[in-house]
C-alpha cells in the first residue's frame, strides 16, 4: 500500500486528505494519505527519511516549501523560479520536487472562466508574499503585458517586481483602487477577507464591467471581495478550485493514476467547509 503525506506546522487545518482520500476510493487504490505536523527545526530529518518511512512522497505547506525546495533535485522551471517546493516524490531513491500552484491557479481560471487569458492584457495583484509570487509568475506565463503589484508594504512589492522585470509595476496600497480602471483581472492573493481575518476594504467602482474577479481564499468561498464584484455584476471565480486542482499532480506521481476534478469532489470539500464554518 503507497502512502502519501501532507506535512506543515500547524497542519490540522488541511483538506488535502480528504480531496486525495477521495481520489483513493474513487479509482479504486489501496493506499493513504495523512497529515503530518512537523517543527521547521526537524523538516530536513522528515524529509530526507521518506523511504524509511514507507512513504512515496507528500505535499508540503506553510512553513516548509523553501526548505523542500533547498532539500529537494527541482528539475521543475517554475519551482526553480518560485524557489519553493509543494510536492516531494522519490524518484530511484532520489528526493524530487516540483511546485503546482502556478498549475492550479491557472487551471482553475480556465475551467471557472474559459477564455479569460484570451483578453488579458493588464491585471492587479494584491499582495506581495509567497501566494502572489506563483500568481504573478503564471500571469506572465499566461501573456500578461502588464501587471500591477500592490502590497501594504511597497518595498515587498518592489522586490518582487524587481525580480521578474519589467512588465511588472509596484503599487503602493493606497494606488490600488486608481489603478484597477484599466485592469482586465483582480487578483487577491493576501489573507484579507479569510474567515479570522479583516475583510479586503476595496472600491471596485473602478473596474471595468468586462474585468474579472478572483480570490485565492477559499474559507469563505464567497469573500467580501467577491460577493462585491458580484454586486456589480462582474465575473467572478473563487479558490477552491485551486486547492483542488493543485493537488493533482502529485496524486499522479504517487499513486500512478491521474484523477479528475469533478462536481462531486468540490461539494464534498464545500460541505466539510460548511461544517466548520
Amino acid at each position: 500500500m503507497k502512502r502519501a503525506f501532507v506535512v506543515g506546522y500547524p497542519i490540522s487545518h488541511s483538506r488535502s486528505p480528504l480531496i486525495h482520500g477521495f481520489w483513493l476510493r474513487e479509482l479504486g487504490i489501496e493506499g493513504s494519505y495523512e497529515r503530518i505536523a512537523v517543527e521547521p527545526a526537524a523538516f530536513e530529518a522528515f524529509a530526507t527519511t521518506l523511504a524509511g518511512q514507507g512513504f512515496a512522497g507528500g505535499n508540503v505547506t506553510v512553513p516548509h516549501k523553501e526548505a523542500a525546495f533547498r532539500l529537494a533535485s527541482v528539475d521543475d522551471p517554475v519551482a526553480r523560479d518560485l524557489e519553493a517546493v509543494n510536492t516531494l516524490w522519490l524518484e530511484q531513491g532520489v528526493l524530487k520536487g516540483m511546485n503546482t500552484d502556478v498549475i492550479g491557479f491557472l487551471a482553475n481560471l480556465d475551467q471557472e472562466a474559459p477564455g479569460w487569458s484570451e483578453r488579458l492584457r493588464q491585471a492587479v495583484v494584491l499582495g506581495a508574499g509567497g501566494a502572489s509570487r506563483a500568481i504573478v509568475y503564471a500571469l506572465l506565463q499566461r501573456g500578461a503585458e502588464r501587471i500591477l503589484l500592490a502590497n501594504r508594504t511597497l518595498d515587498r512589492a518592489e522586490a518582487l517586481a524587481r525580480h521578474f522585470g519589467p512588465k511588472v509595476t509596484a503599487l503602493a496600497w493606497s494606488e490600488a483602487a486608481a489603478a484597477l480602471q484599466t485592469a482586465d483581472l483582480l487578483v487577491n492573493t493576501t489573507s484579507l477577507g479569510m474567515k479570522g481575518q479583516p475583510p479586503l476594504d476595496l472600491d471596485l467602482s473602478p473596474l471595468p464591467g468586462t474585468a474579472l474577479v478572483t480570490d485565492i481564499v477559499y474559507v469563505p468561498l464567497e469573500t467580501p471581495l467577491l460577493a462585491a464584484a458580484r454586486r456589480r455584476g462582474l465575473a467572478t471565480v473563487d479558490g477552491l478550485g485551486m486547492l483542488l486542482h493543485q493537488a493533482v499532480p502529485g496524486f499522479e506521481r504517487w499513486f500512478g493514476a491521474r484523477p479528475r476534478v469533478t462536481p462531486q469532489l468540490r461539494a464534498l470539500v464545500l460541505a466539510d467547509i460548511e461544517a466548520h464554518a
